[in-house]
């Protein structure tokens, strides 16, 4: 028998991944088994984190960080996916978004271990080549090879494809309708049965509370926040963002308190919204443009209330 809007109800389902937690909204019918559809969902973003996580010694990308300078390494298709995109904003941004920071990350204490002020001297100090000239991909072979030492860390794209994977998988299990989430990475698929869009807030950007600023309601899209209120660490008695500049092998200076952006898959829009965190407003403002996503800047003003 075909089941109605009526006949759904709301579900929630959600799992540990890359340090979070990882959740779909949807409707189906009360008492409907979802457990095979939660492991699957599971099963996808442990694969991402299996392959690009930097907590993980054995990942796919420390692997490809461990290898010499100009070795062909096997890479599984999801990696290499990411790195593609990685590459090609980090191209399109003019290195605003840049993937080979491990260094910069680790020596600042974004990593397991504490800020390192001989690390971050060196981060700060050491030429740099952009990833998007040192790491060649080949798609067709699967693999990668890097021209130049880096660290690379994928802390700016793979939750966001982290979200795609789960919307890949709903999409198998015929599921057209769903909000699919990833800490401040989501992604709408079609509307809520009673024609509604999902209903998304983005937070105003004060790290004392969660206060909403405004919402967004997404329809078949994918929408992604960084911002420089939540992960954060104290270094030399300053409050410093995880979003690092390419520019200065540290943390973004004086750049928006946030920004979020719209795009047609979440891996874009998680990529973009780091690059813009970079870029700053006007600058970003252009770029948003030439890539055809929607963005929102918020500043110092929008931390207090309206």
């Amino acid at each position: 028998m075909l089941k109605t809007s009526s006949d759904l109800i709301r579900r929630a389902l959600s799992g540990p991944t890359m340090g979070t937690r990882w959740s779909v909204v949807l409707f189906a019918p009360e008492g409907e088994d979802l457990s095979p559809l939660a492991a699957a969902l599971q099963a996808a973003v442990d694969e991402v984190d299996a392959q690009m996580s930097t907590w993980r010694p054995q990942s796919d990308l420390m692997r490809l960080n461990a290898a010499p300078l100009d070795v062909a390494v096997p890479l599984p298709a999801r990696l290499m996916t990411v790195l593609s995109e990685a590459l090609e904003i980090g191209r399109l941004s003019g290195g605003a978004f840049e993937i080979a920071m491990g260094d910069a990350v680790a020596a600042w204490g974004f990593g397991p271990a504490p800020a390192d002020p001989a690390a971050i001297r060196a981060a700060m100090t050491c030429p740099r080549r952009p990833s998007f000239e040192g790491l060649e991909l080949d798609r067709a072979a699967g693999t990668a090879c890097k021209r130049a030492e880096m660290t690379l860390d994928l802390s700016g794209i793979a939750k966001g494809y982290g979200v795609d994977a789960l919307v890949e998988v709903l999409g198998a299990h015929g599921i057209t309708r769903a909000l699919a989430a990833i800490d401040g990475e989501l992604r709408g698929l079609g509307t809520q049965p009673d024609g509604r869009g999902w209903a998304v807030a983005v937070e105003r950007p004060d790290p004392a509370l969660r206060a909403v600023h405004s919402v967004f309601e997404l329809h078949d899209i994918a929408i992604a926040t960084s911002g420089d209120y939540r992960h954060r660490v104290e270094v030399g008695g300053r409050q410093l963002s995880h979003t690092m500049d390419p520019r200065r092998g540290a943390p973004v200076l004086g750049g928006p308190a946030s920004v979020t952006v719209l795009a047609e898959t979440c891996m874009r829009a998680d990529a973009v919204a780091s690059a813009l965190m970079v870029l700053g407003e006007t600058a970003g403002r252009a770029l948003a443009g030439r890539l055809g996503v929607e963005v929102l800047f918020l500043t110092e003003a929008d931390r207090l209330p309206a």
